[in-house]
């Protein structure tokens, strides 16, 4: 499509490569794209794509008989239609256009319930402020909010319509059993992005005393609770360096960057300033896949502080690398990390704690490669491509046969 590939959604491009390659597969991508007035095609040596108009989601009508999607389905003819991504208008418009027992929805987080957790720690000033970019689109952190509510109307109308659910976290399941409790809930694993199988996390190669976050571009992802704890870390460990995924939101060099700022944006930024962390912190930009694989094996600790989460795809490539582990007592996390064993966890707004166990990995050596040996084998178990891919295909037979007992 000659565009720059996005350095997002690599377990999908993992998934769908081996899933293509197994005899008596044919697959075919359907995905939205900006500026279209019909369906696209590119077809692909073992996988065809189709790209439509997005599906706009202001009002009821537009999710009822798309034409696009409908014209998809009937070239197409797809034994099952597996969507990804409840809170987008074209999950329930696909859904309302599909048999719902040839449909089945694959659980990615859930928007309904992430808006409940989205301000989280933060200042009733913070959560209602403006910058000036939030005035001109109307979006400051409560409006944000309520934008993930209203998808989550969506989502929640699309997981009522199907029979069929795939999850892999006890909070996945819990959430969709309480909206739709009568679809079969599938149990599936994900398969990560190629290049996180191939290293292995060495101490003697790290960057010591180096703190990883994978992102803080946005609340839930709980960089402010991160900040809060730097301090105090800080004291016992001085040379401490904390390092940021994804592009900075407290830039404002030019008229440009301050004209964009965000109001999360700005808090983070007055924290910097309030705990004198200049210096301290450093937002890497995007990075690709190789990129990301270099900054997980060159920390000395990996934080995921987040609010709420499903099973954070960052978690799972810091536990299969090796990289030591701290994470929220949040969502799926859990089921994916066991408490002083593989990692820590922690209640997420107690950052406290937070520093506590970074301090003990810091100065425990031992500790932390006992953490990145269990962590690891736990990782590659869970994230097994194989294996996943035999559970996909076994669900999908499950559907077909569920469809032709009716």
């Amino acid at each position: 499509m000659n565009e720059n590939p996005s350095p997002f959604g690599g377990w999908f491009i993992s998934t769908s490569s081996i899933l293509a390659a197994k005899d008596g597969i044919k697959l075919t991508i359907a995905f939205p794209k900006k500026g279209l007035n019909d369906v696209q095609v590119l077809k692909g040596q073992i996988i065809n794509y189709y790209y439509f108009p997005p599906v706009s989601d202001k009002g009821a009508k537009s999710s009822v008989g798309n034409i696009h999607l409908k014209k998809i389905l009937d070239e197409v003819n797809p034994d099952i239609v597996q969507v990804f991504g409840t809170e987008f208008a074209h999950t329930l418009a696909m859904i309302n256009i599909c048999k719902n027992d040839k449909v089945v929805i694959s659980i990615q987080g859930l928007t309904s319930v992430i808006a409940r957790h989205y301000m989280l720690g933060l200042p009733v000033n913070i959560q209602n402020g403006f910058t000036l970019r939030d005035l001109v689109k109307q979006d400051n952190i409560k409006q944000q909010q309520t934008k993930f509510a209203k998808h989550g109307r969506l989502e929640i109308e699309a997981l009522q319509k199907v029979k069929h659910i795939i999850g892999r976290t006890t909070w996945d399941k819990a959430c969709t059993s309480q909206i739709n409790p009568d679809a079969k809930y599938h149990f599936c694993n994900e398969t990560l992005k190629g290049e996180f199988y191939k290293h292995c996390w060495d101490i003697n190669r790290c960057e010591k005393h180096s703190i990883f976050v994978s992102n803080g571009s946005y609340p839930i992802k709980g960089l402010h609770f991160m900040l809060d704890a730097m301090p105090l870390i800080l004291k016992r460990f001085p040379d401490t360096i904390l390092y940021v995924g994804g592009f900075n939101v407290t830039k404002c060099d030019t008229l440009k960057d301050n004209l964009k700022m965000l109001s999360y944006g700005k808090y983070i930024k007055e924290l910097i300033k309030k705990y004198k962390l200049d210096g301290k912190i450093f937002f890497t930009g995007l990075l690709d896949e190789r990129q990301m694989c270099e900054r997980y094996l060159k920390s000395h600790v990996f934080v995921c502080p987040s609010s709420i989460e499903n099973s954070p795809n960052s978690l799972c490539e810091a536990m299969i690398l090796g990289v030591p582990c701290i994470a929220s007592h949040v969502g799926g996390i859990p089921d994916l990390i066991k408490h002083r064993e593989e990692g820590f966890v922690y209640q997420t707004d107690a950052p406290y704690m937070l520093t506590h166990y970074v301090c003990e990995i810091f100065e425990n050596q031992d500790m932390a490669l006992s953490f990145s040996k269990k962590a690891r084998e736990h990782a590659l178990k869970t994230h097994d491509r194989e294996e996943n891919t035999k559970s996909l295909l076994k669900i999908y037979k499950s559907i077909l046969q569920s469809r032709n007992s009716n």
